[in-house]
């Protein structure tokens, strides 16, 4: 729920941004269809751009480790239930949803108001698929979707300056740009530049309505949903018509739009660290040595030995212990360049390809926050700190041999040992095209939010 606060102080800001470049460069020209155009692209864009991540790849060349590989240098902070939300958090997520349940609601209640007031009017279906609603009362012209309502009056009166204004909105289907502006608006209810970029998009103003508005301006429609005329825009109306047709030379100001954007993509660009092994995998050839039946396992160099030390020959304790130290003998080295019989089942520490958790590195650190529970016991005794595991994913994405390697506690322990191996499955690893098992190193930090009282 944070992270869907944080996207939309996002939008805010995008918001904020758009409408003064159109404020400051756009709004006192006469391109009316341009403008109209503009606003409406800059508030749904502004809504998409911080959705759009662009990714770089950068190749990281690494070796082997022993331990596996450490999972992106990530660490998953852990704190205990009770500062998961703190109590602004909370009161921020109760008042955003509170201004756009309200908001929703006044734009629904308008909806609502004019459709009733629709079908209670006198209605004239016109050859042009329009329909002429005369309403009871004094009711200043207005549009909306395919309705023209007038008042008896104005119908009597039958201007065809009216009925073209009208019918210049719903040609250009200005209603559902305030049903989109409203609904955008009611998820920026607390930003001032919504509610502007809102007013700025009430209507195409032409010329020849200018005797219109002034006349027509008396009375008020009060349907905040409709495309009407009222005094709140008049002024603003009437001064665009006065203002001489700007130059075509001036739509190059749209060109100053690219920079806003190209900031915005940048700033939400992010890097991914793509891990290639130094030179390719092998399974590693074995060295055996044997005595009878029994064998022993060692690690030489980048070879592995398998030999059966003999005993030191018992002798009579001699005058003064001297150091023995222990012999090999009767030994048969058996050297082998065969693979291992069982290929599947090696455990490569860094691939050509390495597992991939379904979403990303992001998504590893999402469900280990969703789903790591501090345990009771733990908390009760202020136990905290870093637990590290390893774990090992298969050629099936499934996951394996999880296990501590650095302990804090019992408990936090086998809590971090319990969410690894409740990982849904992975995207294997590949080594040479093929699909290998790999080791992952996963630090898990346990931390309260403030320490257990001592009794």
């Amino acid at each position: 729920m944070m992270e869907f606060l944080a996207y939309d102080l996002k939008v805010a800001v995008l918001v904020a941004v758009f409408y003064m470049f159109y404020r400051l460069l756009l709004s006192r020209e006469t391109f009316h269809r341009v403008n109209r155009v503009v606003l409406l692209l800059t508030a749904i864009a502004s809504f998409v751009l911080p959705l759009c991540v662009i990714t770089f790849h950068k190749t990281v060349v690494v070796s082997a480790a022993e331990g596996g590989v450490d999972f992106g240098g990530l660490t998953a902070v852990v704190e205990d239930a009770d500062s998961e939300l703190r109590l602004w958090q909370i009161a921020a997520i109760v008042a955003f949803f509170i201004g756009m349940v309200v908001t929703l609601g006044y734009t629904l209640m308008n909806v609502v108001r004019v459709w009733l007031l629709i079908q209670h009017s006198e209605q004239h279906p016109q050859a042009d698929g329009t329909v002429v609603c005369v309403a009871p009362g004094d009711v200043s012209p207005f549009s909306w979707m395919r309705y023209i309502v007038l008042s008896r009056s104005d119908y009597e009166t039958n201007d065809a300056s009216i009925l073209a204004h009208e019918r210049g909105h719903i040609r250009q289907r200005h209603s559902l740009d305030l049903v989109l502006v409203d609904t955008l608006t009611a998820l920026q209810w607390f930003n001032p530049a919504m509610w502007m970029l809102r007013q700025d998009l009430q209507g195409i103003n032409m010329r020849q309505y200018q005797y219109l508005l002034i006349q027509k301006a008396v009375s008020h429609c009060g349907y905040s949903v409709a495309n009407g005329i009222s005094h709140s825009t008049l002024k603003n109306r009437i001064d665009m018509m006065l203002h001489k047709n700007s130059s075509r030379a001036n739509l190059l100001k749209l060109f100053a739009l690219a920079p806003i954007v190209g900031m915005t993509l940048a700033l939400n660009a992010e890097t991914v660290n793509d891990y290639v092994y130094d030179e390719p995998q092998t399974p590693q050839k074995q060295t055996v040595v044997k005595k009878g039946n029994q064998n022993k396992t060692v690690k030489v160099g980048a070879k592995t030995v398998e030999v059966k030390a003999a005993k030191p020959a018992q002798t009579k304790a001699p005058a003064k212990k001297a150091e023995q130290k222990p012999v090999v003998k009767d030994v048969k080295v058996v050297k082998t360049d065969a693979q291992p019989q069982n290929e599947e089942q090696m455990v490569f520490d860094v691939v050509e390809h390495m597992p991939q958790f379904p979403g990303g590195d992001a998504a590893v650190m999402e469900f280990m926050k969703n789903t790591i529970k501090y345990p009771e016991e733990a908390e009760k005794a202020g136990k905290q700190g870093r637990v590290v595991a390893t774990f090992v994913v298969n050629t099936d994405g499934s996951i394996s041999d999880a296990k501590v390697v650095r302990s804090v506690s019992e408990e936090l322990d086998a809590e971090a040992l319990r969410v690894i191996n409740a990982m849904p499955k992975w995207t294997p690893g590949k080594q040479n095209g093929k699909d290998v098992r790999v080791k992952f190193t996963l630090p898990v930090t346990f931390k309260l939010s403030k320490p257990a009282e001592k009794k």
